[in-house]
Formats: C-alpha cells, structure tokens, sequence
C-alpha cells in the first residue's frame, strides 16, 4: 500500500467514525415498548473495529512519515514545516487585512488612522510563502504516491 492510499484510508475512516456515533448516539434511547432503529452493540463493534484499524494506520503511517526522508529531511519535518507555513501565511493576511482597512473621515478635523506597516512588502512576503508552500505541498503529494507505507 502507498502511503497516499493509507491517508486516504485514514479520512475515509474518520468519516466513518462520526458518522457512527452518531448512529449510536441516535439509537442509545427509545421509548419504552419501542425498538431502536439499529442495534447500539452491533454498531459499538464496528465503531471498535473502525478504532482499530485507526490506530494501525496511524501507526504506520507515523512510521513512514519519520523514516522516509527528501532532500535529508524526513515526511515528518516537511510536514511540521507545511504547518507553520500555512499558519504564518493566515496570520500575515490578517495583519494586511487589518492595515488595510480604510477609515473614512467626515470631517478633516477628525482623528486620521494610518497603517504602521508597509501593506505592500507584508504582501510580497505572502506571496513568497505561499509559492514556497505551493512547492513544499507538491513534494509531499508526489511522495506519497510513491512511498511504500511501513508495515
């Protein structure tokens, strides 16, 4: 199995969780003389055998992800690093975003406000981030599809 296929996996499998418990949840109380719709036991097995299987896949997964290395550095210091960026990159545009609110005055006698960055070059820095995300994303995609996951 290739470690894409394993991530999928994974997501295919959170699904499937909530969705279960919610199945249980909507068939943990009836009214009395009344039968659930669907069997709270048989349903806790598969939510069970979902968790196992979870917990399997996320431990190789893990694996993978600290063994397997581009460029002398592994899935798991690449991954960490597309992280950051993507939250540095939402922190910088609301920075931008609020120093580029524009403040109308009505009269001139009123309290001007002013940007105390430069709007432009915290833009171009954006930019720069984002392009470097584009590309570290890119390497983690082709990656996966080509490592083999560690059983």
């Amino acid at each position: 199995m290739k470690l894409a296929e394993a991530l999928q996996e994974r997501a295919d499998l959170n699904r499937n969780i909530e969705q279960l418990k919610s199945r249980v949840n909507n068939n943990v109380l009836v009214q009395e003389g009344e039968a659930p719709a669907e069997d709270p036991a048989k349903l806790k097995k598969e939510l069970d055998s979902s968790y196992k299987r979870m917990m399997w896949l996320v431990t190789h997964i893990n694996l993978t992800n600290c063994r397997t290395e581009i460029d002398g550095h592994t899935l798991t210091e690449l991954i960490a690093k597309r992280d950051v960026l993507t939250q540095k990159i939402a922190a910088c545009k609301e920075v931008v975003n609020n120093a580029s609110q524009k403040v109308y005055r009505a009269r001139g006698s009123e309290i001007k406000i002013l940007s105390t960055i430069d709007v432009s070059a915290w833009q171009s820095e954006i930019d720069r981030l984002s392009k470097e995300l584009r590309l570290l994303d890119n390497r983690l995609q082709e990656s996966n599809w080509l490592t083999d996951l560690i059983e």
